[in-house]
């Protein structure tokens, strides 16, 4: 069971998010949050944690983009000033790294998205936990 306190960090983000990137479940480590390639299982198969409260919309897509393009650029600009190859040979080379890329990060980046949603108790996450008097 996990406190109300704020004060306690019973949900450490930290290994949240590392369970996220690994497209585990956030609360268990052990189940896998993602059916399929992006669909977001509404349960844990293994702790039965409620997932359906995730909001991740567009931001595994921002995330992802933002990370390739941080990694892709600084490799073509390298590429082009030690080889200067041709054109297509940097299309080639350059739009299948950034395409494979892309589709190796993003569903690591929408089981982030989750795991930091659960960890900070956001969108209805944890709402069943609280006790009311």
């Amino acid at each position: 069971m996990y406190s109300d306190d704020p004060f306690i960090d019973d949900r450490p983000m930290g290994r949240a998010m590392l369970r996220g990137l690994a497209c585990r479940c956030p609360a268990c480590g052990k189940g896998r949050v993602l059916e399929g390639y992006l669909k977001v299982r509404d349960t844990c198969a293994h702790c039965h944690e409620d997932l359906s409260h995730q909001r991740a919309d567009d931001g595994p897509a921002y995330l992802t983009i933002l990370i390739v393009g941080h990694l892709m650029l600084p490799l073509m600009a390298a590429a082009f000033i030690a080889y200067r190859p041709e054109p297509w040979q940097m299309i080639a080379l350059f739009g299948t790294a950034t395409v494979v890329l892309s589709l190796l990060l993003l569903p690591r980046m929408k089981g982030l998205m989750v795991a930091i949603q659960w960890s900070r108790r956001m969108h209805g996450f944890g709402e069943s936990e609280i006790v009311h008097d």
